[in-house]
């Protein structure tokens, strides 16, 4: 049903080159194999369309980047990457304090909104997160969907038993 991309550094680079500055090409495969474990890419998700599917793990993979690797400062000593876990849930300036809580519930976007790739991820795969009916693959006729003959089903040619 889905399709199976693979990583290539320079088209993330390009759709990224804010994070590619900092980012070795090692780097993003390792956080492009980790953004697979957040969205499917083994052929079995609801994208179908090679492009978008790309694209949006390359968003994720942008997403661990800043979770994961030092994103700013100069790039010959980048700045750490932060020690937070979770969404920063305030902050003060006076004496500089700020509380973060990682307090996820299943299906929420707190974790998707730590970075403004995730954040855009979230929002560009609402269209695939949605439920979808697949009718079932009964038989039908006089036999019915549960195996067995149903008196009252009219048969083909007229007849009835």
């Amino acid at each position: 049903m889905g399709v199976v991309v693979t990583f290539d550094y320079g088209t993330w680079a390009a759709q990224d080159p804010q994070q590619a500055a900092y980012i070795s090409q090692q780097q993003a495969t390792a956080a492009f194999n980790l953004a697979t474990l957040q969205q499917a890419n083994d052929g079995s998700g609801p994208i179908n369309d090679a492009v978008i599917a790309l694209t949006l793990l390359n968003l994720v993979t942008s997403h661990v980047c800043a979770l994961i690797y030092p994103v700013s400062g100069p790039t010959s000593n980048p700045d750490p990457s932060s020690p937070l876990v979770g969404r920063i849930s305030d902050a003060t300036e006076g004496s500089v304090s700020v509380h973060a809580e990682n307090d996820y519930p299943p299906g929420s976007a707190q974790w998707w909104q730590q970075s403004k790739y995730g954040s855009f991820w979230w929002e560009a795969t609402a269209q695939f997160r949605t439920m979808r009916y697949l009718p079932s693959r009964r038989a039908s006729g006089p036999w019915g969907p549960f195996g067995f003959f149903q008196p009252g089903i009219y048969l083909p040619g007229g007849g009835q038993f």
